[in-house]
């Protein structure tokens, strides 16, 4: 089993379900599945990709960087998904340290001598018309995620199929996940964090994600959680500190909270647990 093939279980247990809210904006998975396949196609096509090249995914959160990323895995690509908040000479260390043959970008300007480059904006529309998948083994190589390079220059950590798989059915056990759930997605999708917990668990296991299109005032976030009936909220500790101060007043749909990327603190988890009787879970993980 790779993630393309995981992602193409989803599609055919869920055609018409929908895979993705954005604002007033809804995905289905077969809609999802047509753009991947478009993705791979032109991927091969036009820009000669073959199994193991490296693919760049630099977008600002979207309800493209899902396709994106499995379009890449069904043309047997690996994935490189790329900081957004990184400064030029940064994100052209990443090019080169990793090798990246095509861009998947959503810049106006993006022009680089040596990558190609494919706008996101570019890749809707298009029939069901690729159901072939390159030969993947799981312990083939398919994500290299950089880590934030708080020492020196950022590390990619090479990840393979089985890795990204074994790390949603930890997360599927652990906060008891299943199809009927609605996963927040407000933190960036490239990293480590959200791309696990937030992208591949509910594509992996048919579940839909609730994109965050407006994140100020945070009040925002709360009406799109509250308006799209969201069941599971992984954000960062400052956000559920924000969270506990909240009136009484509000209500939220929501199961199940997981605080990631930083430590939470003892006072905002006390605060938290005050205000709100839904647990609040501590995750923890590497790049």
């Amino acid at each position: 089993m790779n993630l393309a093939l995981a992602f193409a279980e989803s599609v055919r247990a869920n055609p018409a379900k929908t895979a993705l809210f954005w604002g007033d904006e809804q995905f289905s998975y077969g809609e999802f599945w047509a753009t991947a396949c478009r993705v791979a196609k032109r991927l091969r096509a036009e820009f000669g990709v073959q199994r193991g090249d490296r693919i760049g995914i630099w977008l600002q959160n979207c309800p493209q960087f899902v396709p994106a990323i499995f379009g890449a895995w069904q043309a047997g690509a690996v994935v490189v998904p790329i900081n957004n908040f990184l400064k030029p000479p940064e994100v052209e260390f990443i090019l080169k340290d990793a090798g990246i043959n095509v861009l998947i970008h959503d810049k106006a300007d993006f022009q680089h001598p040596n990558v190609k480059g494919l706008r996101a904006d570019s890749l809707a529309g298009g029939a069901n018309e690729m159901e072939e998948f390159c030969d993947v083994p799981e312990d083939a190589l398919a994500l290299i995620i950089y880590t934030s390079g708080t020492t020196g220059h950022p590390k990619g950590a090479m990840l393979s199929h089985a890795n990204l798989l074994s790390n949603v059915r930890s997360c599927q056990h652990e906060l008891m996940a299943s199809g009927e759930d609605r996963v927040v997605v407000l933190l960036p999708m490239f990293h480590s964090f959200m791309l696990t917990v937030g992208v591949l668990l509910p594509v992996v296991i048919g579940a839909s994600i609730v994109l965050i299109k407006t994140l100020n005032p945070p009040k925002n976030i709360i009406q799109e959680i509250i308006q799209h009936r969201a069941t599971v909220l992984p954000a960062v500790p400052q956000f559920f500190r924000a969270l506990a101060q909240f009136p009484p007043s509000v209500e939220l749909p929501l199961r199940l909270c997981v605080s990631g990327g930083a430590p939470l603190p003892t006072e905002t988890l006390r605060k938290f647990r005050e205000r709100f009787t839904i647990p609040l879970l501590e995750g923890y993980g590497l790049s």
